[in-house]
């Protein structure tokens, strides 16, 4: 599983990039060169994602285009979820009843400056009858 968006890098009058990303327009930052750029896109992205997980926002499904930022897999795994849940409109609340945890724990998947542990997350998507698969690639 991927996740990974589409950016722009514009020269600014700075010597700095701009950075922003179509997908997602309330993302805009900057790097000093292009792997600092990358850096600073990658955690405004996470940002964005998470501002709009307690906003209870839709998420966009990435963007194709080269340059692009991936995100790493855990915050794919967290925004399937999220996504799952509300495309199956079920809440929180009822997924903290299916899997007989406390809600602090379920909420905790859905944040994504938390390191849940993969179990936790499978143990969702098994409450969700779903399952994780998971695919090893070369590189591009």
């Amino acid at each position: 599983m991927t996740l990974a968006f589409h950016v722009k890098l514009t020269p600014d009058d700075n010597d700095t990039l701009l950075v922003t990303c179509p997908a997602l327009p309330e993302v805009t930052t900057f790097g000093n060169d292009k792997t600092d750029a990358f850096a600073h896109a990658a955690d405004a992205i996470s940002e964005a994602l998470a501002a709009r997980i307690a906003d209870g926002q839709d998420i966009p499904y990435g963007s194709k285009g080269s340059p692009s930022v991936q995100m790493p897999t855990q915050t794919a795994l967290k925004i399937q979820l999220y996504r799952t849940l509300r495309g199956k409109r079920i809440t929180r609340a009822e997924l903290a009843r299916r899997l007989d945890w406390n809600r602090e724990s379920v909420d905790r998947l859905f944040r994504l400056d938390h390191n849940s542990r993969l179990d936790q997350l499978e143990a969702a998507f098994h409450a969700l009858n779903l399952t994780i698969d998971v695919r090893v690639r070369e590189i591009a």
